[in-house]
């Protein structure tokens, strides 16, 4: 495993940096909305925050294409409006709403856009980095020029599905670019305490499929590794790993008080805040800090807009309830 140096290496392209600033404002501006519907009654059920994990989501997918595929976790709005969904689409989708991505029947937990690539988030820890690796391979079955991204938790490294995983793309060297987002935590549990050895990037490496280490709170470090390892997909050299080190700022699920991380912890953790350290590099760049508050402000007022919008959107018909879901030999397909 080597680890990606980052920015260091390269000139800082400002209106690259400044585009994905604004992406993963929106992330955030997105979550906090989600989080106070939540609390409002309007969102049914849990989510999962990504605060404090946009960086991550932002540079892996400034360098993929909209025919690009990706796959996501129960942790997945970050990852479905950076790969370019609508955040009123999102949002109707986690009010139930008739328009939403899914027309409300996905949720928080199972969003999908496939007219981004975006394939969907999956409830069950693991399950997408083998649907990910199908993907890569009926990609490469057909010829096409394109690759699958698949974002995981540092949790999913014990579960059967990455080494099944990352097994097969190796041997059948396909185009999917694995990312570990490792926060520390399985759930509420410290990663450390249920995890031997040196890590995923080790387990990855003994199957073959070389991995890259980089400061997941460091947009411009992720950007430039995820640079790299795409050019290598794209180039015929089969499958990658990126690990991504970063921190969940918020509880597991929105509910969740996170009492078992101490304060003062949490509190330090705050002070590497992606969207802070992005805002830093942007200032050294030269922009001022009205500039930068504008930018918060914008994206905190389309949360806002696409959150007015959802709860004006219909709720879905009644007659739909049996569309999309497929009947194996129910009473449904027995009576037609």
């Amino acid at each position: 495993m080597e680890p990606h140096a980052g920015g260091a290496q390269r000139n800082l392209d400002v209106e690259r940096l400044r585009r994905q600033y604004l992406d993963m404002a929106r992330i955030r501006a997105f979550e906090e909305a989600a989080a106070a519907a939540v609390a409002e009654g309007t969102v049914l059920g849990l989510i999962h925050p990504y605060i404090g994990q946009e960086a991550i989501a932002v540079g892996v997918c400034a360098n993929l294409t909209r025919d690009d595929l990706l796959l996501s976790t129960h942790r997945g709005h970050g990852h479905t409006l950076a790969k370019g969904a609508s955040p009123a689409g999102m949002m109707c989708e986690l009010l139930g709403r008739a328009n939403g991505v899914c027309g409300g029947k996905g949720g928080s937990m199972h969003i999908a856009d496939a007219s981004v690539g975006m394939l969907g988030a999956n409830g069950v820890v693991g399950a997408n980095i083998l649907i990910a690796t199908g993907a890569a391979q009926a990609i490469k079955m057909q010829g096409q020029d394109r690759i699958v991204s698949c974002f995981f938790g540092d949790g999913a490294v014990n579960r059967g599905p990455f080494l099944e995983g990352l097994n097969w793309a190796a041997v059948f060297r396909l185009p999917v670019l694995f990312v570990c987002e490792d926060n520390a935590f399985s759930a509420t549990t410290r990663t450390e305490a249920m995890t031997a050895g040196p890590g995923p990037a080790a387990r990855a490496e003994s199957l073959g499929v070389p991995a890259v280490a980089v400061d997941g709170n460091d947009v411009l470090a992720v950007d430039t590794a995820a640079r790299d390892l795409v050019a290598a997909i794209r180039a015929g050299g089969g499958p990658r790993l990126l690990v991504a080190r970063t921190y969940r700022l918020s509880g597991h699920v929105t509910i969740d008080p996170a009492a078992y991380r101490p304060d003062h912890e949490v509190q330090e953790r705050w002070a590497d805040d992606p969207i802070v350290r992005c805002a830093d590099l942007l200032r050294q760049a030269g922009l001022d800090d009205g500039t930068l508050a504008g930018d918060l402000d914008a994206a905190r007022d389309e949360i806002a807009a696409a959150y007015r919008f959802a709860k004006d959107s219909p709720w879905p018909d009644p007659r739909e309830a049996f569309t999309d879901v497929q009947d194996a030999g129910g009473p449904v397909m027995e009576e037609a």
